[in-house]
């Protein structure tokens, strides 16, 4: 039998939940799980804002809308992503400048930041891989001094942290997934946190439509009507009522998670063939165990691995292909050669890592690694 790269996880109460919002006929999102799930991460993590959203790329393009973009302003991005993180201020104007990754993990640096910003730069947009931060304060002070905005696409990042700040939480905005393949899931779901002041009101007309309905349901005016921009970002209660029983176990999901980690790290770390690497945990981030994955020294050898762990029941998988060589946006780009970005998108393989992954199976596909070559 196979072992998958991804099995998403029930905690056990999803149903029941469900059964909740059937039996009292508030569907329609903004309910009583919305609330607790709001409530349950600002008071956890400390955002100043939460607002559930129907994907990780809705609550992105919330976060592009709210910076307020015209034409001509350029917005900073990795390459090494996914398409999200730059369809969102595309759709708003914006001309995407991509930035590489560092030489040490596939984060981008303030170094790798820096050489693209010009006159018409308004957005940095940063992408915790694996749960694991960019090296923010770095990145906010070079924010600082030119007056930029800061979006954390934090997709990869429930409870991780940056020198114990929570990830979302250290940007102007940030966007969370709980898509089925992230930690915590429920299938289709996403979060934008807003951490500055301004953001807070334009969030909520933005989340309902264009209208100030969130407003109206608190008895802060007596009527609603149309009054900005906006969608149907808001997600059903059914969506919220799954993810708060994931959430009532974060931390024994994260637990789990952890385990099968160390499960892998222990046996490979210092035994991998030559040329093949683990990465290191920067001392100022917290690893959430979104991900294991191990670099291989060149496109040839991550293909003979991964055919090697196919062939024997074990289903691994690259990552991102890079958004500035693409077949979308290649003639736009007026970059330099992004190397490190390229070695990442040619090297990096992602091990099955899921909570109902046995030990015995982490031992397997550990093992397998060691034998392949």
């Amino acid at each position: 039998m196979m072992i998958p790269f991804n099995k998403p996880y029930c905690s056990g109460r999803e149903l029941s939940y469900i059964q909740e919002v059937c039996r009292s006929m508030t569907m329609s999102g903004n309910g009583e799980f919305t609330k607790l799930c709001h409530g349950f991460l600002q008071k956890r993590y400390g955002f100043r804002k939460c607002l559930l959203c129907t994907s990780g790329t809705d609550a992105l393009e919330m976060c592009a809308m709210l910076c307020e973009l015209k034409p001509g302003d350029e917005v900073i991005c990795p390459s090494y992503t996914f398409v999200s993180s730059a369809i969102a201020f595309l759709r708003e104007g914006a001309y995407i400048r991509f930035a590489d990754s560092g030489p040490d993990n596939p984060n981008v640096t303030a170094e790798t930041i820096r050489t693209l910003i010009n006159e018409r730069t308004r957005v940095i947009v940063v992408v915790h891989y694996a749960g694991v931060a960019c090296d923010m304060d770095s990145i906010m002070a070079l924010a600082q001094e030119h007056n930029l905005l800061v979006v954390e696409d934090a997709a990869h990042s429930i409870d991780s942290f940056y020198k114990g700040r929570p990830l979302g939480g250290i940007g102007h905005l940030a966007a969370f997934s709980f898509h089925e393949t992230k930690n915590i899931n429920c299938g289709e779901g996403g979060m934008l946190v807003v951490n500055d002041e301004r953001f807070v009101r334009r969030s909520e007309i933005l989340w309902e439509k264009g209208t100030n309905r969130a407003e109206f349901y608190r008895g802060m005016v007596n009527k609603y009507g149309w009054c900005d921009t906006g969608s149907s970002f808001l997600p059903s209660e059914f969506n919220a009522a799954f993810l708060w029983a994931q959430l009532e176990q974060i931390d024994d999901i994260q637990g789990k998670r952890r385990r099968i980690w160390e499960i892998y790290d222990k046996a490979l770390r210092g035994n991998l063939p030559e040329g093949y690497s683990l990465p290191e945990l920067p001392d100022y981030a917290t690893n959430n165990y979104h991900m294991f994955y191990l670099l291989c020294p060149s496109l040839e050898a991550r293909t003979r691995l991964m055919n090697y762990l196919r062939n024997n029941g074990v289903h691994a998988t690259f990552h991102y292909l890079p958004l500035h060589s693409s077949a979308y946006y290649k003639d736009r780009y007026e970059g330099e050669p992004l190397v490190n970005c390229d070695r990442y998108a040619d090297t990096l393989v992602r091990l099955p890592l899921y909570y109902e992954l046995s030990d015995r199976d982490a031992s397997i596909v550990a093992q397998l690694v060691l034998e392949h070559e």
